[in-house]
C-alpha cells in the first residue's frame, strides 16, 4: 500500500505554527514511507475564505520547504462531484431532504434541554414524502441508529462513539452548499488518502466521516489525532505565544529548519536527540512516537534551535537569507564586504537572522553616530593617544589579515603598558558605533584598511 498523506488547512485565517506542525508530521510520514503528500485547501466558507490567506498558505508552505507532490486541490472546485455523491445517495435513502424550520429546530432542542437530555436532531423528516411550501430543504446524512464506530486511533488509542449519540448531520445547506465533514469525506475517499493525521480537535469529527465512509463503500484509513499547542502558561495558544502568521517567523529571522526541527519536537521525540536536519527527520519520525498530552511552546528553546542551526549551516546558505534581511533595513549590500564573511563574524552570536542583519549593518555603512554611552566611556581622552598609534600602525601594516591584525594590537598594548581591551575596545566603538562586535581582529579584517582608518580619524577627531 502507497502511503498517501493530506494536509488540509482552511483559508479562513492564518497558517499558525499549529498548523504548520500538523503539515510537517504528514509530510515526514509520507516522506519516511516514500509515499506522496497532497496538499488541499478547504475553501468551503466562502464568507471568511480570502485569496490573500490561501496565498499565505502557499508561501509559507513554499517557505518551509514542504512541497506538495499533489495539489494545491480546492473544494470550490469540487462542487459538481459533491452534487453527485449527495444525488446518490438521496436515490439509495443514505440521505434525505429535510424540511424543518430554524423554529421547529429551535424548539426541539429547547425541548430536550428541559428534559436534561443533549440537543441533537431526531431524524423526523427521515421518512417524510412531501416537501414543505415556501421551505427550501437542507440535505441530511442518514446515519445508523445502532452500534458503535470504534476509531483505532495511532496516537490515542482505541476511542469510541455510539451511534445513537450522532444525529443524521447536514451534508448539504439550502442554498446548496456541501458542509465541513462531507466534503472531507468524499476529499479523503477520492484522493486515497490512507493516512489521516490532524489536530485531536477533529477527533469528534471522525465517527461521523468513518459512517460516510462506509455509505460510500470505502476504505477506512489509519487515523493520528496530534495533541494541543500551549502557550508558555498552559492556556490556549494565541498571538501572544506565537499564534501568529507563519511568514511572521521568516520575518524574525527564523531558519525554516530551525522551526521545523522545534516543532517536530512539540509532541514528538527520538531518544534524547534535540537538533535534526529534515533529512533526520524524515528517516526517524514515526507517528508511534507522537506523546498523547499536549506541547507548551517555549521561545528560548526556539531561539536555542536557530542559533544551532545557523551555526550549523553553510555560510553561503546563510548569506542568502542574511541579504534578505539587511535589504529590509535599506542596506546597499553590494557596496559592502562579503556576506559570507560577516556571517562567519556573527552567526555563533545570533540568535535569529534579524538580529544578525540588525548587529551587522555598521560592515555596510558608517554609523551615523557612535552610541552615546559607549563613546563617552571608550572614546577619552586617555585612550586618544592609543588610536593614534593604532591608525598610524594600521595604516602601515602590510598585510591586512586578521592574524596580523592581531598580532599589531597586541603589540601596541604591551608597548603601552595596558590590557588589550583598553585598546581593543575603542577601537570596536570607533569602527562599529558600539560597544559589541565580533572579535575587533576579525571586525577590522571584514570592514578593510580603508573603512578602519576612515572610522578612526572620525573617532579621533570626535575625541578631539
Amino acid at each position: 500500500m502507497t502511503v498517501r498523506t493530506r494536509f488540509a488547512p482552511s483559508p479562513t485565517g492564518m497558517l499558525h505554527i499549529g498548523g504548520v506542525r500538523t503539515a510537517l508530521f504528514c509530510w515526514l510520514y509520507a516522506r519516511r514511507h516514500e509515499g506522496q503528500f497532497i496538499l488541499r485547501v478547504e475553501d468551503t466558507d466562502r464568507e471568511r475564505s480570502t485569496p490573500e490567506a490561501v496565498q499565505a498558505i502557499l508561501d509559507g508552505m513554499a517557505w518551509l520547504g514542504l512541497h506538495a507532490d499533489e495539489g494545491p486541490f480546492y473544494q470550490t472546485q469540487r462542487y459538481g462531484r459533491y452534487r453527485e455523491v449527495i444525488d446518490q445517495w438521496l436515490e439509495e435513502e443514505k440521505a434525505y431532504y429535510c424540511y424543518c424550520t430554524k423554529e421547529e429546530l429551535e424548539q426541539l432542542r429547547n425541548e430536550q434541554l428541559e428534559r436534561k437530555e443533549k440537543p441533537r436532531y431526531d431524524g423526523r423528516c427521515r421518512h417524510r414524502t412531501a416537501p414543505k411550501d415556501g421551505v427550501t430543504p437542507v440535505v441530511r446524512f442518514r446515519s445508523p441508529d445502532e452500534g458503535a464506530v470504534v476509531v483505532d486511533d495511532a496516537v490515542h488509542g482505541k476511542v469510541v462513539f455510539q451511534n445513537s449519540e450522532l444525529d443524521d448531520l447536514i451534508i448539504m445547506r439550502s442554498d446548496g452548499n456541501p458542509t465541513y465533514n462531507f466534503c472531507v469525506t468524499v476529499d479523503d475517499w477520492d484522493m486515497q488518502i490512507t493516512h489521516v493525521i490532524r489536530g485531536d480537535d477533529h477527533l469528534n469529527n471522525t465517527p461521523r466521516q468513518i459512517n460516510m465512509l462506509k455509505a460510500l463503500g470505502g476504505q477506512l484509513p489509519v487515523y493520528a489525532h496530534l495533541p494541543m499547542i500551549l502557550g508558555p502558561d498552559g492556556a490556549k495558544l494565541s498571538k501572544r505565544h506565537g499564534a501568529v502568521s507563519v511568514l511572521q517567523y521568516k520575518q524574525e529571522g527564523y531558519l525554516p529548519e530551525a522551526l521545523l526541527n522545534y516543532l517536530a519536537r512539540l509532541g514528538w521525540s527520538h531518544g534524547d536527540q534535540e537538533i535534526f536536519t529534515l533529512e533526520e527527520m524524515c528517516e526517524l519520525f514515526d507517528i508511534a512516537d507522537v506523546n498523547k498530552s499536549a506541547a507548551a511552546v517555549n521561545p528560548d528553546k526556539l531561539n536555542w534551535l536557530n542559533q544551532q542551526h545557523l551555526m550549523r549551516t553553510p555560510e553561503a546558505d546563510i548569506a542568502r537569507e542574511l541579504r534578505w534581511h539587511l535589504e529590509k533595513l535599506e542596506v546597499d549590500v553590494d557596496a559592502g564586504p562579503s556576506l559570507e564573511a560577516v556571517v562567519a563574524s556573527q552567526k555563533e552570536r545570533s540568535r535569529t537572522l534579524a538580529e544578525m542583519a540588525a548587529n551587522s549593518v555598521f560592515f555596510f555603512r558608517e554609523p551615523a553616530w557612535y552610541e552615546e554611552k559607549a563613546a563617552k566611556k571608550n572614546l577619552t581622552p586617555e585612550s586618544r593617544l592609543l588610536l593614534e598609534q593604532a591608525r598610524e600602525a594600521l595604516a602601515e601594516l602590510e598585510e591586512f589579515v586578521r592574524e596580523r591584525i592581531h598580532a599589531l594590537i597586541q603589540a601596541l598594548a604591551e608597548q603601552a603598558g595596558v590590557g588589550l581591551g583598553k585598546i581593543a575596545q575603542p577601537i570596536r566603538v570607533a569602527v562599529s558605533g558600539g560597544s559589541v562586535s565580533p572579535p575587533i581582529d576579525q571586525t577590522l579584517e571584514i570592514l578593510g584598511r580603508e573603512q578602519v582608518l576612515k572610522r578612526l580619524d572620525r573617532a579621533i577627531a570626535y575625541i578631539q
